[in-house]
C-alpha cells in the first residue's frame, strides 16, 4: 500500500511536468504559451520572472492594517444612518457585488449598523506618506517600495473566499484552476530540478485544496507543497528505510523503461507522459529540494532580518526566507501561507488577535522585501500580499459580540511590490467608513490578470479547447499601478 501511495503521489500531486522540455525551450526563446495560437494578441514582454504570493487566511481587517479610517473613531457608536455619509447598506453596490449562500432575508453579515472604532493608531509612512497602522512598524519602513490596491472586492462572505481569491470563482460555481496553476501552465521552467509552482505552509486544510489546484489543466500544473525539514521536504519523496541511492536509482530507471514501453504504444496519452515526467522530476528533486530549503548556509544577519531568532516570527520568517531561496533557484510561483487556517478571522477580540498576528508577520515580510531588494531580486520578482476579504466597519453583535468585526467582501486592501509595479503608490479607495470599494473597484481576477500580465502572459490566450471561461475569469489588468 505504501508503494502504491508513493506512485500515486508522484504522478498526481503536482509533479507531472508534461511538456516540460518544450516549455523550457520556448521560454528560453522568450515565448510563452499565452503567445501561441492566437494571432490577435501580440506576445507580452514579461517584467517579472517569479511571483511570491503571500496569503493570510481568515481575513485581516483592512481598516486596521493598510486602509485606516479615522471616521470610524469620529463616529464610533453611531449607526451608519446617523453619520453625514450615505448609508453604505443602501448603496446599489451592496447587491451588485454581494452573493450570499444563505437567503438574503436571513443573512445578517456585512450589515451591522453600529460603527466600531479602530483598535490601533496609524501614521503616514515613508516619503510617499502612505497611511499604515501601528501594528506594522517594520513594514511601514518599506512603504516606498510597496504598491497598495485599496479597492478590491469579492462576492463570497464566508471562508470559501479563500479559494475564490485564488481561483476567481464563487463556491456555487464550477471550480477553476488556481492562479499559480495558470502561471505554471503558461510558463517554461528555469530549473528542471525544481517544480515551477511550490507551496509553503499550505494548503491550510483539505477544503482549501482548490487554492493550489489545477483541475482541467492537469495534475502536472498544481502546486507542490514542501515542508521546511531538509531531511524530509517531500511527502513520499524519501527512500525507503535501508534502500540505497543506487537501488532507488535502478527502481526509477525500471519504472521509466516500463512507462516508456507503454508510452511508445500510446503516444497520445497525455496522462502517461505526465506520469513519466513525474518520476523523472521526483528523482531529480530529491537532491535539489533539500538544498533549496536548507537555511543552514544563511548568515546570522539574514536570519535575524527575517526574525528566525524569535519564537513569534520564526514560522513566517522561515517560510519567507525559503521563498526567497526558491525564486533564486528559478521557481516561478511560490505560494506562501505564513499563518494557519482562519487565524485572522477576528469575530471577537480583534485587538488581541491582530496585535499578536501582525507581530508574527510584520518583521518577516519586511525582511523579505528588504532582502529581495538588496540582492537585486525585487526587480525580477513580484510579491503579492493578500487575504480573502476585509472586516466590517460595524461591530459584530452575533453571540453577544462586543469587540470584533465580521467578514467583509465589499471592499478590502492588498499590496504588491517588485517587478513591474509602481513603488510608494496607492491605487483606489474605499468610502469614508471603509465599506465599499469605490469606482469600478477590482474583483479578484483583476489581480490575477495583473500578475499574469507581469509574467508575460495574457489570460485570454490561456484557453483550453472545450473549456469556455467566463469574462470575469479573465479580469482586467490594473494598468494604473504598472510602470
Amino acid at each position: 500500500m505504501t508503494y502504491r501511495n508513493r506512485r500515486m503521489y508522484l504522478a498526481d500531486f503536482g509533479m507531472g511536468f508534461t511538456g516540460l522540455a518544450l516549455g523550457s525551450m520556448l521560454a528560453q526563446d522568450g515565448i510563452t504559451k499565452s503567445a501561441l495560437g492566437n494571432d490577435q494578441i501580440a506576445p507580452i514582454a514579461p517584467k517579472a520572472k517569479s511571483v511570491i504570493w503571500v496569503f493570510l487566511s481568515g481575513g485581516y481587517s483592512h481598516v486596521e492594517t493598510f486602509d485606516p479610517k479615522p471616521a470610524l473613531n469620529e463616529h464610533a457608536g453611531k449607526t451608519f444612518a446617523q453619520t453625514p455619509f450615505a448609508n453604505p447598506v443602501d448603496s446599489p453596490l451592496h447587491k451588485k457585488r454581494f452573493r450570499s449562500v444563505p437567503a438574503e432575508e436571513i443573512n445578517v453579515r456585512d450589515v451591522y449598523p453600529t460603527i466600531y472604532p479602530m483598535q490601533i493608531g496609524w501614521k503616514k509612512c515613508g516619503q510617499a506618506g502612505i497611511e499604515v497602522t501601528d501594528w506594522w512598524p517594520h513594514l511601514g519602513q518599506h512603504v516606498d517600495d510597496l504598491c497598495f490596491v485599496r479597492n478590491m472586492w469579492t462576492t463570497d462572505n464566508d471562508h470559501a473566499a479563500e479559494n475564490q481569491i485564488h481561483t476567481g470563482r464563487h463556491r456555487l460555481d464550477e471550480p477553476q484552476p488556481s492562479i499559480g496553476a495558470w502561471a505554471n501552465y503558461g510558463l517554461g521552467s528555469f530549473n528542471e530540478n525544481l517544480p515551477k509552482f511550490v507551496v509553503l505552509g499550505g494548503p491550510t486544510r483539505s477544503d482549501t485544496r482548490q487554492s493550489i489546484d489545477s483541475y482541467y489543466l492537469g495534475p502536472q500544473h498544481a502546486g507542490v507543497p514542501l515542508t521546511l525539514d531538509p531531511k524530509n521536504p517531500l511527502p513520499f519523496g524519501q527512500r525507503f528505510e535501508k534502500q540505497t541511492a543506487q537501488q532507488q536509482a535502478r527502481e526509477f530507471e525500471l519504472i521509466g523503461k516500463l512507462n516508456g514501453l507503454v508510452g511508445a504504444e500510446y503516444p497520445q496519452d497525455d496522462q502517461l507522459r505526465a506520469r513519466i515526467k513525474a518520476y523523472e522530476l521526483a528523482f531529480r528533486m530529491q537532491a535539489s529540494v533539500p538544498e533549496a530549503i536548507d537555511m543552514a548556509s544563511e548568515t546570522e544577519p539574514t536570519r535575524k532580518l527575517y526574525g528566525l531568532d524569535q519564537e513569534a516570527t520564526k514560522v513566517a520568517g522561515e517560510r519567507f526566507l525559503a521563498a526567497r531561496r526558491l525564486v533564486e533557484r528559478g521557481v516561478r510561483f511560490v505560494q506562501v501561507f505564513p499563518s494557519a487556517y482562519g487565524v485572522w478571522d477576528s469575530h471577537q477580540k480583534l485587538k488581541e488577535n491582530h496585535t499578536k498576528l501582525c507581530a508574527s508577520v510584520d518583521q518577516p515580510i519586511a525582511g523579505l522585501v528588504a532582502d529581495l531588494k538588496q540582492r537585486g531580486l525585487l526587480d525580477s520578482t513580484l510579491v503579492v500580499f493578500c487575504t480573502e476579504f476585509g472586516r466590517t466597519p460595524g461591530l459584530e453583535r452575533r453571540s453577544g459580540g462586543v469587540d470584533g468585526r465580521d467578514h467583509h467582501p465589499n471592499g478590502f486592501t492588498i499590496w504588491m511590490a517588485g517587478a513591474g509595479v509602481k513603488r510608494g503608490y496607492v491605487h483606489g479607495q474605499t468610502d469614508e467608513l471603509g465599506y465599499h470599494a469605490l469606482g469600478d473597484g477590482h474583483y479578484v481576477t483583476d489581480l490575477h490578470a495583473t500578475v499574469l500580465h507581469l509574467l508575460g502572459l495574457n489570460s485570454r490566450n490561456l484557453e483550453i479547447p472545450g473549456r469556455k471561461r467566463l469574462d470575469i475569469d479573465h479580469g482586467q489588468v490594473i494598468t494604473d499601478i504598472l510602470v
